[in-house]
């Protein structure tokens, strides 16, 4: 008979299921773990953490009450014990990982060196954002050390098609600091795109790209007209290059996997095939 495993280490492999969930099929990961274990006690004391975790990851958008824009969960506004900040609202909220609702909201003061800074780069992302994506979602984090500014731009856009045996969810973050009088510094960005294809089959595409781009430190507005200007760019490049392999993989990649001839090594005559076939049907007639 098998070793019997500890709670311990059925928790770790619960856990790596809910962090490798596909987008949009959260819960069902989740319903399938809670029936392996069979202990919900085990669930809450041992694997509720992987739901915050996942949902940072992810960047999972939250409705914020009285608000249209959603806020993204990430670990820049993660304040810890559950609670989580909105920088455009300047609220502060409890989120539930599980439900994925927030409540308690309470004032939540921007930081004052850097928000004119963030102000200028929200307004340029939020623009950006509802241009490019049907279903986006983006926060701006800001924040200061002494003269050193730093800001960070979180994009989200996912659509979930489980009618359809699909679901897909885009993510991309955008960060940088700089100094006052300093002429330039480094744009650093990620961009991850995840699919998930189901039908007939499981297949997931997990893909992601790191962006480095020097951009010139000007005012406010100006900076971040320029930075948007360079995540437009790299963002349409990434899609363009994720659909050009797509195309590629289509014609060589997947016809590759395939054997091009049976085990004999030989083709296969399917006009004989059919001749014996018709023989074989009129002599049991």
């Amino acid at each position: 008979m098998g070793e019997t495993l500890t709670d311990e280490e059925k928790a770790t492999i619960a856990r790596r299921f809910i962090a490798h969930a596909p987008p949009g099929e959260f819960n069902e990961v989740f319903n399938d773990v809670r029936t392996l274990l069979n202990d919900d006690g085990l669930v809450r004391r041992s694997v509720s953490k992987a739901f915050a975790e996942y949902n940072r990851d992810q960047y999972i958008p939250s409705k914020v009450q009285g608000v249209e824009e959603e806020c993204l969960i990430t670990e820049a506004n993660d304040l810890g014990d559950g609670r989580f900040y909105d920088p455009r609202t300047r609220q502060s909220f409890k989120f539930d990982h599980l439900r994925r609702e927030a409540s308690e909201l309470q004032p939540h003061p921007p930081d004052e060196h850097s928000e004119p800074w963030r102000l200028a780069f929200e307004k340029e992302v939020t623009e950006y954002v509802k241009e490019r994506y049907t279903y986006g979602a983006s926060t701006v984090i800001g924040g200061s050390d002494a003269d050193t500014i730093s800001l960070a731009a979180y994009i989200e856009s996912h659509k979930f098609e489980p009618k359809n045996f699909w679901n897909g969810r885009w993510r991309s973050k955008w960060s940088l600091a700089f100094s006052k009088g300093q002429a330039e510094c480094e744009l650093t960005g990620l961009v991850k795109a995840q699919v998930h294809y189901f039908e007939d089959g499981n297949v997931q595409l997990v893909s992601s790209k790191d962006i480095k781009e020097t951009i010139q430190i000007q005012d406010e507005t100006t900076t971040a007209k320029e930075i948007v200007r360079i995540i437009r760019q790299a963002e349409d490049s990434y899609q363009q290059a994720v659909n050009e392999n797509y195309q590629v993989m289509s014609d060589s990649t997947f016809k590759a996997l395939r054997r091009q001839l049976p085990i004999t090594k030989a083709k296969i005559d399917w006009t004989k095939i059919t001749a014996y076939k018709i023989g074989s049907e009129l002599k049991n007639a």
